[in-house]
């Protein structure tokens, strides 16, 4: 008889044996024994019951966003898109209360109706509250720290069935461990978080030589609000993006539909796989995708969350990691070297992004103003393409400046590497075996980068 035919009526009812989790880039991909969808944290109670007293591991997943195997689970996996209400507003103080199963693009749209918005966002719009803040991730500006910073307070559910809340003044270790939790902590079912009146941001875009940026570095990452730089490889060309508050009235000034989608979607994509038969290609088609979409400056005003967001065209392997960012303009040019010297063919954009220092415990931007620097190798139609050499010199040179991996992101730190890098590291760990000293949220990521010691480093996970 299978488990699940031995579960209670009320687990039954929410659990499936039929699925396989597929992260969003198609990288990495896992058959949990039973998927679980709990609308009700005494449900979530229950499931964490059960598996504990099978001492099963349980994973939480959202959009499945995250381009490495942190949510893979082959024993239970629990996705909380049910729990998505809105619990209080206070649009005096610009606070809300959501559960953490609610999506991005649900949060903009019922913090509008209350007149509110996210301070600073991401690339994309498709993760879960609890998703987003369980890495630390990031938009971008040198005002702005990451969007865990955010979180006011946080509930969440133990192994023993505990539902904890934490804050600055209550489990304050907890809820120091839990802003950035890696899923290793318990279920977050709630978050509280500190918001702005709602707001319009003007894009400019226009494009530059990148070697003109990096000898004016700080003037351009102060140069606007919310600053960002796309480098076009294997050319001396990058576009600045830059975004301020406006109470401008919405606009746009920049390539047609046709020509964003049509052309730098679909065309875009139909070239790249030729790519994969000829490589020494891929220098002149980045200089013609260049020379077609962003070689002219670009204007766009519009609600905020509409602006910061960005369409990250199809799936891809990606890579990013956090330096200091008064290092990012030499390790920059150690990227473009090593490039060159081993005549590697990589796509644009590498991606740069500024974060203002914090005190969570797990963030890469923890005690220093921190530049996030993304590197990308396509697969067009969900085809491979050769991006371990590239990787392996990227990820060297970011070491080389005390770099710090997006967690997110399939990356080759070793826990002991991790933990020279986060001077926290140690803190979090003692959170974690005191709330699941059992290991139930404990997955293959996180044995290879924080639970377990690594005598010979970690290898990027194999996809």
């Amino acid at each position: 008889m299978g488990l699940i035919n031995q579960l209670t009526p009320e687990l039954k009812a929410i659990a499936t044996t039929d699925f396989t989790f597929q992260n969003w880039a198609k990288t990495f991909k896992c058959t949990p024994e039973i998927l679980f969808t709990p609308s009700t944290e005494g449900e979530i109670q229950k499931i964490l019951l059960l598996a504990s007293s099978l001492n099963k591991t349980v994973k939480v997943f959202g959009s499945g966003h995250s381009p490495s195997d942190l949510a893979c689970s082959n024993d239970f996996m629990i996705n909380i898109d049910k729990m998505n209400r809105l619990l209080m507003v206070d649009s005096k103080n610009c606070i809300a209360t959501v559960q953490a199963g609610m999506s991005l693009h649900t949060l903009h749209k019922v913090l509008r109706e209350n007149g509110l918005s996210l301070s600073n966002l991401g690339s994309i719009s498709d993760q879960s509250v609890a998703g987003v803040m369980a890495t630390a991730s990031h938009g971008t500006g040198a005002h702005f720290s990451c969007l865990s910073t955010m979180i006011l307070d946080i509930t969440l559910i133990t192994p023993d069935g505990t539902i904890l809340y934490c804050s600055p003044n209550e489990n304050a270790d907890v809820f120091q461990a839990a802003r950035c939790s890696l899923g290793a902590l318990g279920v977050i079912t709630r978050m509280t978080l500190q918001l702005e009146p709602d707001f319009r941001l003007e894009a400019i875009q226009k494009p530059y030589k990148f070697s003109d940026i990096l000898n004016d570095w700080n003037t351009v990452l102060y140069s606007s609000e919310h600053t960002r730089i796309w480098w076009y490889p294997h050319t001396d060309d990058c576009v600045v993006w830059r975004a301020n508050r406006t109470t401008k009235e919405p606009a746009y000034e920049g390539p047609s539909f046709l020509m964003e989608r049509g052309y730098g979607f679909h065309t875009y994509q139909a070239l790249l796989n030729i790519t994969r038969y000829s490589t020494r290609i891929i220098p002149y088609l980045t200089k013609l995708m260049f020379n077609t979409l962003h070689s002219r400056p670009s204007r766009v005003v519009d609600v905020s969350n509409k602006v910061f967001n960005f369409d990250c065209l199809f799936p891809q392997y990606v890579n990013e990691w956090a330096i200091a960012w008064d290092d990012a303009p030499e390790a920059l040019r150690r990227l473009n070297k090593f490039i060159e010297e081993n005549d590697l063919k990589v796509h644009f954009p590498v991606e740069i992004r500024f974060v203002d220092e914090d005190d969570v415990w797990l963030s890469p931007a923890y005690g220093r103003k921190t530049c996030y620097i993304g590197v990308i190798m396509y697969r067009p139609y969900g085809n491979p393409v050769p991006y371990k050499k590239y990787w392996k010199g990227y990820e060297d040179i970011m070491r080389q400046f005390n770099g710090r991996p997006h967690w997110a992101k399939a990356h080759g730190q070793s826990r002991k590497e991790l933990e020279a890098s986060y001077p926290k590291f140690q803190d979090f760990l003692r959170v974690r075996e005191q709330l699941d000293p059992q290991g139930i949220f404990v997955n293959d990521y996180l044995k290879r980068h924080v639970v377990i010691p690594n005598k010979e480093g970690a290898a990027i996970a194999r996809l």
